[in-house]
């Protein structure tokens, strides 16, 4: 009985070893409840700012942030402000995401930059700059009703791509902003409201749930 309880430990250790080795399984559950938090700070800043735009969008019978004619831009009510806000919710979302996972890193002694961190990235940020580079020329030709649900919509293929270097409810967290873009493609004027859910509500839960699970004992 002894043996085969000495072996299955060790099949367990090996299983653990080569877990470690394919997959980046130091991500932190505190990692997604500050970029959360972060988001939902963002979008706090921001609503005043889109309620402005929305309401000189009506006065000028204009569509709510759907603005196809080149002679009306959102920017002239908004300036760089909404920009400089997505910049430093996005700044700060990253640093605490690293910070974190970097301290989850050295107690699992898991090297934080190794080949499957490296795939990892690779995978993250294909789909990040080529929906980066879309959503630019959205906003070039003024079609802003639908940058909120693109911004979800990659975010999301960029997790579900990434999922298989890391843990599995990755992979359902990007399905989740999938699913919420999808929806907000047919709620255009209330991107900030689903921006706020996918990037700040989904995030703190999920980020709660990885800790509950993963670190909680630790």
């Amino acid at each position: 009985m002894k043996t085969e309880i000495e072996h299955l430990e060790a099949l367990q250790d090996i299983k653990q070893m080569m877990e470690r080795s394919s997959r980046f399984i130091s991500l932190s559950g505190l990692s997604g409840i500050a970029a959360g938090t972060c988001a939902l700070i963002g979008a706090a800043f921001a609503y005043p700012i889109v309620n402005r735009a929305h309401f000189n969008a009506e006065n000028r019978n204009a569509p709510e942030l759907v603005l196809y004619e080149h002679d009306f831009s959102i920017s002239q009510y908004t300036g760089n402000s909404l920009l400089n806000i997505a910049a430093l919710t996005l700044i700060a979302a990253v640093f605490f995401a690293f910070l974190f996972t970097y301290l989850r890193s050295k107690k699992t002694n898991t090297p934080i930059w190794s080949k499957s961190s490296q795939r990892l990235t690779i995978n993250v940020f294909l789909p990040l700059i080529v929906g980066g580079i879309y959503l630019f020329r959205l906003m070039e030709i003024g079609t802003y009703g639908l940058i909120a649900p693109g911004c979800l919509i990659f975010y999301g293929l960029a997790l579900l791509n990434a999922s298989k270097y890391t843990l599995i409810e990755v992979r359902y967290l990007g399905i989740c902003e999938i699913f919420l873009g999808i929806i907000n493609l047919w709620m255009i004027g209330k991107g900030l409201y689903f921006w706020a859910i996918g990037f700040g509500i989904l995030h703190i839960l999920y980020g709660s749930f990885m800790w509950w699970k993963y670190e909680r004992k630790q």
